[in-house]
């Protein structure tokens, strides 16, 4: 009896799947002619950042913003709990990303990633840090907000890691007018089960993800923007970002 119980939820699973992975299908094919005619009328498209929205929704979120998302002249500093901090992100403030250089080449991923103008940087690449750097402030300084994930990796959500001050060089010396601002994804009860952790293989997180059943409400706190400028380097920078999270 429990044999055939697991058989039929398993089978439960891989159909939620598939009807997730159509729906997405879907939802790309309709945004990318609507983000081509914005383009082909020479306006901005909000296209991309919808799209990762949407995508969200499909995957079981239902989605709660506290706070106000700075739309310009900005950093975001975020907890990372799983990829889909990326689509949280992107569809509630129309933020771009810093990522790996790898990411660029991986199917259909590097490509959307670059239509949300994701900044690619060889991160293993010591020697190049100082052009990683440039290209981050070259990037905030035009205009539109850059999103990080100070931690580094993945976490649990039990703790907050230790934020890794390397990004926040790229605010020092000051840039005029660039805040930082901090953001808390509380995923509640959902976070054990979304969480990718370092031991579980992209593939099988993304087909976990895909299969569970049910919704799940998610949490983004915008917490009110400060000026780097009021501390004395990156690494006070860097603690009063995840100082300020992890009292959200």
């Amino acid at each position: 009896m429990a044999l055939a119980v697991a058989i039929d939820a398993d089978s439960k699973g891989g159909l939620r799947a598939a009807g997730r992975l159509l729906c997405i299908v879907g939802t790309l094919l309709g945004a990318l002619a609507l983000h081509g005619a914005w383009r082909m009328l020479g306006r901005g498209s909000p296209w991309p950042r919808r799209f990762l929205r949407r995508v969200a929704v499909i995957l079981g979120a239902d989605i709660r913003v506290v706070g106000q998302p700075a739309r310009r002249d900005v950093m975001i500093a975020a907890n990372h709990l799983s990829w889909m901090d990326i689509l949280l992100l992107a569809g509630t403030s129309g933020t771009r990303f810093v990522a790996k250089a790898e990411v660029a080449d991986l199917p259909l991923v590097g490509w959307l990633a670059s239509l949300n103008h994701t900044l690619f940087v060889e991160r293993g690449d010591r020697l190049g840090v100082g052009d990683q750097i440039a290209t981050i402030r070259a990037a905030l300084s035009d205009g539109r907000p850059l999103a990080v994930f100070p931690e580094g990796t993945t976490g649990d959500d039990l703790s907050i890691l230790p934020f890794k001050p390397a990004l926040f060089a790229a605010l020092v010396p000051p840039l005029p007018g660039i805040r930082v601002q901090p953001v808390r994804i509380d995923y509640g009860a959902a976070a054990a089960d979304l969480a990718w952790l370092g031991t579980e293989a992209g593939d099988a997180h993304a087909r976990r993800v895909l299969r569970r059943r049910g919704r799940f409400t998610v949490t983004l706190h915008y917490l009110p923007p400060f000026d780097p400028t009021a501390f004395p380097d990156r690494k006070a920078i860097a603690a009063e970002a995840r100082h300020r999270i992890a009292s959200a």
